[in-house]
């Protein structure tokens, strides 16, 4: 069976998701526009701008990402494997199958879905010097290097602490579960893969007093009448407009 590879262009839900930031900021906070012909009637709309990404450990709406993607950087291409069902989440334990670190378990704490990468806590390290000059050796830090979700890595079951491959399944009351295929047993999602950059839980979450409560979502609060402005606040203040000329009364 011929594998077909694809280069991935667009940001990964699960980063949208972790980020909680509006879709527009991300595309707008990308876009890096070569040429643009002038809002002019006498221009065809056209631009040329940058429509494929090199996506890294950076999110892609910092900074250093814009830097390893500015015009004039020459990298070799990347393609990754398109992963129809996503199976492993940040919080997740997963088994190394590969490196120095072969055989041992840890927690995800990042997901980089434009990659296929995890990074597992404390697993997969290597050193990295930071602020090296010629008269300063720099800093060395210790930092988790990811791993390719498709054979870098495997979900633990939690029944006995084995790697193991998983499906999605359905259960009784319609909720789709991930279910190990060599015990059968359900592995449940993990509390992390909920959280965001804003908050822990949504179910911890506590409405502040300026916040939109669901129930006024539904509430119709504007009916359209033909009356300005100005008729509408005289309307609030409960006053009336007295010289008010009719125009049966003008004379032609």
């Amino acid at each position: 069976m011929r594998l077909t590879l694809l280069l991935f262009e667009n940001v990964g839900e699960l980063t949208k998701k972790y980020a909680n930031l509006p879709e527009r900021y991300i595309k707008r906070s990308m876009e890096q526009v070569y040429w643009k012909t002038p809002n002019a009637i006498q221009y065809l709309p056209r631009t040329v701008q940058r429509k494929k990404f090199r996506f890294t450990t950076n999110r892609p709406w910092t900074y250093q990402f814009l830097q390893q993607n500015e015009r004039g950087t020459h990298r070799k291409k990347v393609f990754v494997e398109p992963i129809l069902e996503w199976s492993i989440f940040r919080g997740d334990r997963v088994q190394v199958l590969v490196g120095r670190d072969k055989g041992k378990q840890g927690i995800v704490s990042r997901v980089i879905q434009e990659r296929n990468w995890v990074l597992v806590q404390g697993l997969n390290c290597h050193m990295r010097f930071t602020g090296k000059d010629k008269d300063f050796p720099g800093v060395a830090v210790l930092s988790e290097a990811p791993l390719l979700v498709t054979n870098q890595v495997s979900l633990v079951d939690p029944s006995d602490l084995l790697p193991t491959k998983i499906e999605w399944r359905f259960t009784e009351e319609g909720e789709r579960v991930r279910v190990s295929e060599r015990t059968g047993r359900i592995i449940p999602m993990p509390l992390m893969a909920d959280e965001t950059h804003d908050y822990k839980s949504k179910s911890a979450y506590k409405e502040s007093p300026k916040d939109t409560v669901e129930s006024e979502l539904t509430k119709i609060t504007f009916s359209p009448t033909l009356r300005t402005f100005e008729m509408d606040v005289m309307n609030e203040m409960e006053k009336k407009e007295e010289n008010v000329t009719n125009v049966a009364d003008v004379p032609s």
